[in-house]
Order: structure tokens, then sequence, then C-alpha cells
């Protein structure tokens, strides 16, 4: 018997309802101890059933099925659990580019991120999954190790695999991506950056002004002769934000960092060691304080320091970024700029379900980068 998915009695926020129950129904579809059961058809194979299937077996129109997977909330109850029931007995997955057919979305959301090697980038990116899951959005992840070229690629096929809205770190890019994204009309958020002109909405710390007061900090310590151990900045505009800081608070106070006391590198612990090195082995007067531009290298330039001997903080303080869990567990903790990577990513998906629900008002949002002062900084003996 068939049974009216609407009763005329029924409200008419709610589909369907039925005399049968959920159990009655997956108990009819299976055949008894003493039955032979019939051989199934190709279609009614665990994975291959079809949503007509579905709506059979639950004694329903397969609008209502379709109903149930996209707004369940207007499904009565027990026809909910009646279909739940049918799907679980066929073992039916619904199909995604029917599905983004009928809703014009994917339910997906594309982040690309420069590394994993980074614990801020994957803390931002295990939020940002969290924050997409829970709104019922899948993310899916790329990785392109500081490559314009890289990251371009892996957007473009996120985009022909129909995500909804994209995430990449910075706002240095293929000069191409940001044209291709609003040709195609994909929202997209830029993270880990803010600053006070920019392309695209924006999640993250000021990175110039992070440095800029890191290197006040080690000014009013007394220092004058700061060294730097810098990321590339080629591909990196965060970097080059948090050099500009670096030189226009030294500039302020008529300082220029030597060319023999700036190194710079890719990323890496064993980087930040031989670069620290580099530093110290110039043959001019030694720097008495070093910032390094992210936590790698200055984890690897304490760590050069203490082989070496070096006495820090009494002859070379060391100032950092990032504020990774070992740094603050070595023997002597690194003073850091601490970025708050788990707001980013919960802001991150704020903002891009914002934009894809055509929210009007969607403004960049900053972060607040935070000075975290340790046993690695101190004034100089000479002052």
């Amino acid at each position: 018997m068939r049974l009216s998915t609407r009763l005329p009695n029924e409200p008419a926020g709610i589909i369907g309802t039925e005399n049968t129950t959920a159990i009655d129904m997956a108990k009819a579809a299976r055949p008894t101890r003493n039955e032979q059961p019939a051989a199934p058809s190709v279609a009614s194979r665990p994975g291959t059933a079809t949503l007509r299937e579905v709506a059979e077996l639950a004694c329903v129109s397969k609008a209502t099925v379709s109903r149930f997977i996209n707004t369940p909330e207007i499904v009565s109850p027990s026809v909910r659990e009646r279909i739940q029931v049918a799907i679980d007995h066929l073992g039916w997955v619904p199909h995604a580019a029917a599905r983004a057919l009928a809703t014009q979305r994917t339910g997906t959301v594309g982040a690309v991120v420069p590394t994993l090697a980074n614990e801020h980038f994957a803390t931002a990116i295990q939020v940002l999954q969290d924050e997409l899951e829970e709104k019922g959005y899948t993310l899916l992840l790329g990785c392109s190790e500081y490559d314009l070229q890289r990251e371009y690629r892996q957007v473009r096929k996120m985009l022909e695999r129909g995500v909804d809205a994209i995430a990449v770190v910075g706002e240095g890019h293929h000069p191409d991506l940001y044209p291709l994204l609003e040709q195609r009309d994909v929202p997209c958020v830029s993270t880990f950056t803010f600053a006070s002109s920019q392309r695209s909405i924006c999640v993250g710390v000021d990175n110039y002004r992070a440095f800029y007061d890191a290197t006040k900090y080690l000014l009013d310590l007394g220092h004058r002769r700061i060294a730097m151990i810098a990321q590339n900045a080629d591909t990196n505009d965060r970097a080059a934000a948090r050099r500009e800081g670096v030189r226009v608070a030294l500039a302020e106070h008529g300082i220029a960092i030597h060319p023999a006391h700036m190194a710079e590198g890719y990323w890496g612990v064993h980087e930040g060691r031989k670069l620290f090195g580099q530093i110290m082995a110039a043959p001019i007067e030694p720097p008495t304080a070093i910032v390094c531009g992210n936590g790698s290298f200055a984890t690897g330039a304490m760590l050069e320091a203490m082989a070496a001997g070096y006495d820090v903080p009494g002859h070379l303080s060391l100032i950092g970024f990032d504020d990774f869990e070992v740094m603050a567990e070595l023997p002597i903790p690194i003073t850091t700029v601490r970025v708050p990577s788990a707001e980013i990513g919960r802001r991150t998906a704020d903002l891009l379900i914002a934009q894809l629900n055509g929210e009007a008002a969607t403004q960049s949002i900053e972060c607040e980068a935070t000075l975290i002062v340790r046993e690695s900084c101190a004034r100089p003996r000479s002052a």
C-alpha cells in the first residue's frame, strides 16, 4: 500500500505522515528465514541504489526524499525516520552532482595553504574544517609549498570541482588568481593578513605592525645593533610586510641593518641554525639582538646559540614569530609574536559563510598579534 506524502489536515510546514512504522517497513524489506531472497538487481546492490528505490521502500515520493536530504527540518520526524531506515538498508549515498544541480551548491569549500609543517596553518585549517562541517560544508585542502603557480593550479582544480568558496593565505598570489575568482563569482577570504589597503576580504594580523612593535620593544631595551633572519619574500607578502616593519622602526631611530646582519631563507629549524651562524660569523661587530621572521628560524637560532655557547640574553637577545609550542619549552624560552591561529580559522569560516549567504556588509577582520615576553630578551650589556 502506498501512503500519501501529506494528509489533508497536516500542517503545511511538515511533509508526510504514516500509520506504518519505520521498523515495520525495514522488516517488510527483509526476507524471512525460510524464504529464498530474489536475486538483487544491479541497481539495488549496496552503493548503487537510486533515489527512486529509497522513495519506494520508504513509501514516499522522490521529492520527499530530496527534502529530507536538503531541508530535513520540514519533513515530519516519523517520515524522517522511515527514510533514514530505507537509506541505511539500501546503502544509498546522495549523488553530489545531482544535488549541486538542484541547489546550485556543492557544499564544498577549498583552502590552499603554503605548508602544513607550520603548526599555526595546521591549527587554523583544523578549526576551519570543524566550523564548516557544523554548517554542512566539506573542506578540500591543497598545499602550495610557497609556489604561486602551484597554488593557482590547485585553485583552478578546486573550481573545476565546483567549490562554493575559497580560502587562501595572504594577498600575494598569481596575477590571475583574484580575476579568476571574480569572474566565477566565487567568494574568497585571504587569511593570516590584514592591512589598511586590501584587495580581498581578509582575516589575520597586521604583519607590518607586529614586527614594527617587536623591533620597538628591542629598541626600548637599548639595542642598536639589530640583525634579522628573514623569510624569503619573493612569494610571501606577509614576510615582506614583516621586513618593512623592522626597517621602518629602525629608520625612525636613524638605524639600518648592516647587510652582513641580514640573512634570508625559506623555512625550517636547520635553516635557522645555518643563518644564525652566518650572521655571527660576519667579520664585523656582532649584533646584540636578532629578529627572526618565523617560528622555525627562531627555534633554530636559539638551538645554535646554545650549542655555540652564546650568552642569551646576556650578550644576545632573540625575538621570534608564530609562538610554536616548542618555543616556550626550550631551556631559554623565546620571546615571540603570538598569532591567534584558531581564531583566524574560526573567523575565516564565518566570513566564507556570510558571503555565501549574500551578506553585503561582510568586512575584513583584524586579529590581535600579542608580544609574548620570555627569557630570551634583555637589555644589552653595553647599555
